[in-house]
């Protein structure tokens, strides 16, 4: 490992003592969602991002389909790094029928204890690093939830309670029972929801925010196609942002990007998460990706500094975001 790959910058996540690198990653495509698994591929770029200084390394229940084969893959890769580096992995779904997958929450205490058990178990470590709610149950109290993982804190088997698309409310409830460290929630250059309520209630809190698809699911980057190039198991081949029309326009405002970036001398992708490094020294964005070389890409962006020139030449090509929504009506987080 050289010098240059030590220097990763740190950043806090919450006032609760939380520090990782300034760049995390996202394990979600290496096991779903952007076509077949490539657990191989997966592992080499976890072990690459270790080199780089990366120590946030983010997976969920979810993302083996009920299986642990996401939080396996990740446990297996960081072995030898355990000690160094900070798990972050999720409970809140009900996984018992494969044909439903996605689409029943559960978030009762007794699931949750037994979620955790497994994923102990699946990561192969004697405790887990941040534990969060994956998404909201509107059947369960917060405060249930947030009491439970808090026996879970004094247990020792967490060590920091997270949530994941909670809408101001639901973490000041939850942040009354438990310190929430961090939340997790979509946040680019093409998606700004959390702007304007979600961001000012966490840092009132001393919260750390955690943006995922910080890339766009992959449009913020130079490989991107339109939806009908993607095979049925990925979801840029259904996601309203690759569709006719919508793909138009967002690929223009790609280019734009693009070409500022390339008048800094980096890329669009070094761009999008430089932007979000930006918005505050208390966000970390997660990208994901199986290419242990868009790893060292992804991590270089931790050393770019934007102007205020380049600020705001960004929010004249996308002042409001992308065009399309990031999910279906029926799967939209509701705060």
């Amino acid at each position: 490992m050289t010098q240059h790959e030590q220097d990763l910058p740190k950043r806090a996540l919450g006032t609760q003592g939380l520090e990782v690198g300034a760049i995390g990653l996202g394990t979600m495509g290496m096991t779903m969602a952007y076509g077949a698994p490539d657990e191989e591929g997966g592992i080499a770029a976890i072990r690459r991002a270790y080199e780089l200084g990366v120590t946030f390394y983010d997976t969920a229940e979810l993302y083996g389909m009920g299986t642990g084969s996401n939080e396996r893959l990740l446990g297996r890769a960081v072995r030898d790094f355990r000690d160094d580096v900070v798990i972050a992995t999720k409970f809140g779904f009900d996984l018992s029928d494969p044909r439903n997958v996605g689409a029943a929450l559960d978030s009762r205490p007794e699931h949750i204890r037994e979620v955790t058990e497994n994923s102990l178990r699946h990561l192969g470590t004697d405790r887990i690093d941040v534990l969060y709610q994956h998404r909201v149950d509107p059947d369960v109290p917060i405060e249930d939830v947030a009491g439970t993982v808090g026996e879970l804190i004094a247990e020792g088997k967490v060590r920091y309670l997270g949530l994941s698309e909670a809408g101001p409310d639901v973490i000041r409830r939850a942040h009354a029972v438990h310190p929430v460290s961090v939340l997790q929630t979509e946040y680019s250059v093409f998606e700004r929801a959390v702007e304007a309520d979600v961001l000012p209630a966490v840092r009132e809190l001393g919260i750390g925010f955690v943006p995922y698809s910080p890339l766009g699911r992959g449009f913020l980057t130079d490989a991107v196609r339109p939806a009908a190039d993607y095979p049925a198991d990925d979801m840029r081949s259904w996601d309203d942002r690759w569709q006719p029309g919508n793909y138009e326009r967002n690929l223009a405002a790609v280019g734009e990007l693009t070409a500022l970036a390339r008048d800094r001398g980096i890329t669009v992708t070094q761009l999008a998460l430089a932007w979000l490094l930006a918005q505050g020294d208390d966000i970390v964005p997660i990208p994901g990706t199986r290419s242990a070389r868009r790893v060292a890409e992804n991590a270089a962006a931790a050393h770019v500094t934007l102007t205020p020139q380049d600020l705001a030449r960004v929010k004249e090509i996308l002042p409001r975001g992308g065009a399309g929504s990031r999910y279906p009506e029926a799967m939209m987080p509701s705060w």
